[in-house]
């Protein structure tokens, strides 16, 4: 798909007193947000803060300077956060405990696994799947990881190897030399997780396209007319993250494009998934929404979190995400504003644009239960995927312009959602335009 950003008119970073994102002006010149509120000597705040993690806190393991700064602010002398704090990541190779622990060891704080969101978090809640014997891709601990959301019976791609060594043939290295037969007999598959990028792609591509083709049983004959085929739960859809290299690498979206297209030229049909998980899916905000939520209920504040902030690096998933959130939750909001529901009529013409409340929110509210959030701000920082210095031009005049669309092909691309509201140099600017926004000052 291709398409055109939205136009930035002289759009440039807090340094450079920018001008128009789609909420306001930036820095100094913006206009207030919801969720202020009187001073007192122990402020509650309305608001919660969701991070992305790399290129916004870290490149690859190396903090990025401004991130440590920042955080000094966000805690108190007694170690606890000032205001609400997850972390949003699209990694998914380890567990949100590790993930933990690598944050506070990187960030100078006390962080606890409650307060992270890995890309898959949210599989916790689609029970329907946990009785199911899953097919599991990507790196790291994957068995326990999978068990550690609520799956029960999981296969690793290394143990389907094992199993059926004559499927994994492009390594000619790694063929078998004599025929075999299979070393241990296996389930049959019941659905496909995929957490992230694995390390052999080939590998892992050739045998997930069996087991889909086979509906479950590899050692079987590809039927590629054979539909639907086995559920397929895919996590974290970045075509592309920011590590220590000069250019961003390869992420999970991008293993997700050729399993997709390798699926297609054999069968002519398009790959369907069950379930996206991990930005910008509205899944993983409502998550890291209840985890706000949950963090304000723990401190017994009184008054409830009502605007969240999403300070993240790519355009495509925590712009796109956030944005996404916050259309629903203003959706939701005007459902029960029957002069807003009318508004909104006039305008399009219908009010099919607003979904039932019933069918938004079956998907997780016996989980979750219903936000008290009622908008959700994209910050995008400039020390990730994005560069300022090149996808903003000199000529304030100009637009710019995106000519193919990064976002996952499920996605479907809409300029207003990969608007930021605001446009900052780093994380402590970002974090510092919050608090001016919300005239929050932590004591």
């Amino acid at each position: 798909m291709k398409g055109l950003l939205p136009c930035y008119r002289g759009l440039r970073t807090l340094s450079n007193r920018p001008a128009a994102g789609k909420a306001g002006l930036v820095g100094s010149q913006c206009g207030l947000l919801s969720g202020t509120h009187s001073f007192t000597t122990k402020p509650q705040p309305r608001f919660g803060l969701l991070f992305d993690i790399d290129g916004v806190l870290v490149r690859g393991r190396i903090p990025i300077p401004a991130a440590k700064k920042t955080f000094e602010k966000l805690v108190n002398s007694q170690g606890q956060f000032v205001v609400p704090v997850v972390f949003v990541t699209n990694a998914g190779n380890c567990l949100r405990q590790t993930k933990a622990d690598q944050l506070s060891h990187l960030l100078g704080v006390p962080i606890t696994q409650e307060q992270v969101v890995m890309s898959h978090s949210p599989l916790r809640m689609l029970r329907k799947f946990h009785d199911k014997c899953v097919l599991v891709s990507g790196q790291g601990p994957v068995l326990d990881i999978a068990k550690n959301v609520g799956f029960k019976n999981v296969i690793s791609v290394d143990m389907l190897r094992e199993s059926y060594p004559l499927l994994d043939m492009v390594d000619h290295n790694r063929r078998p030399k004599l025929p075999t037969n299979p070393v241990i007999n296996l389930p049959k598959v019941e659905a496909v997780v995929l957490f992230g990028e694995p390390i052999r792609w080939e590998t892992n591509l050739q045998l997930i396209i069996d087991v889909l083709l086979t509906n479950g049983n590899p050692s079987g004959i590809h039927q590629s007319q054979v539909m639907p085929h086995l559920p397929l739960l895919a996590c974290n859809m970045d075509l592309m993250w920011m590590a220590e290299a000069n250019s961003p690498r390869f992420g999970h979206g991008t293993f997700l494009v050729c399993l997709e297209n390798i699926f297609k030229k054999i069968t002519g049909r398009e790959l369907k998934y069950e379930a996206l998980m991990g930005k910008p899916s509205e899944l993983t905000y409502h998550f890291a929404e209840f985890l706000i939520r949950s963090q304000a209920l723990e401190r017994q504040w009184k008054l409830p979190i009502t605007t969240l902030y999403a300070i993240g690096d790519n355009l495509m998933t925590d712009i796109y995400g956030a944005n996404l959130y916050n259309r629903y939750l203003e959706e939701r909001v005007a459902r029960k504003n029957p002069k807003a529901v009318a508004q909104m009529a006039a305008v399009t013409g219908s009010a099919a644009t607003l979904p039932g409340e019933e069918e938004s929110d079956s998907l997780w509210e016996s989980e979750l239960s219903l936000p008290s959030a009622t908008s959700c701000k994209s910050i995008l920082v400039c020390t990730g995927v994005y560069n300022h210095s090149v996808d903003v031009p000199s000529d304030p005049h100009r637009c710019i312009k995106e000519t193919v669309f990064h976002g996952h092909r499920d996605f479907h691309f809409e300029p207003a959602l990969v608007e930021p509201d605001y446009i900052t140099e780093d994380v402590a600017e970002a974090v510092d335009l919050i608090f001016k926004h919300e005239k929050f000052v932590p004591q």
